[in-house]
């Protein structure tokens, strides 16, 4: 990283950002360009987790490259300046990439579904059986992250 004083090294606040992010966009491999695709997200333990329709392009993509990265992106506003070359914006980001695993368990399913509803709310969900085998769910097993801030 060129500006290493916005660099963010340590695993707890790389973490911090991933627990409080909101949407996380995922770039999957294709032709001629990759696929990006913004997503709502939980984080657990070292892996995101996602829902999704159990058909589709993206789905396609995954399964037969099983790699993808990543960014979750803090907004914390704009920096406004007299001079335009002198405004920014403050953030904080969490890049990386990992492996795919699809989860079709019932049971894990559902618990993956926690976790994702966990990102958004203090409740405790239930999941329809019907619901639950008509959703897709994967997960993102993080190999490898960094992070970058930017606080005006």
């Amino acid at each position: 990283m060129r500006r290493h004083e916005k660099e963010i090294t340590a695993q707890g606040e790389l973490e911090q950002v991933l627990w409080h992010g909101r949407v996380c966009h995922l770039a999957i491999p294709d032709e001629p360009l990759p696929y990006l695709v913004p997503l709502n997200y939980g984080y657990q333990e070292g892996a995101l987790y996602f829902h999704s329709a159990p058909q589709g392009h993206k789905i396609d993509l995954l399964q037969r490259q099983r790699r993808a990265r990543f960014i979750v992106t803090i907004d914390m506003g704009i920096i406004e300046a007299e001079e335009a070359c002198n405004w920014g914006a403050r953030f904080t980001s969490v890049m990386g990439s990992g492996r795919i695993e699809f989860i079709d368990d019932p049971q894990e399913k559902q618990a993956a579904l926690q976790v994702l509803m966990a990102q958004y709310s203090d409740q405790v969900f239930t999941f329809a059986e019907d619901q639950v085998a008509a959703t897709g769910v994967f997960k993102l097993v993080i190999e490898s992250m960094s992070g970058k801030q930017s606080r005006g």
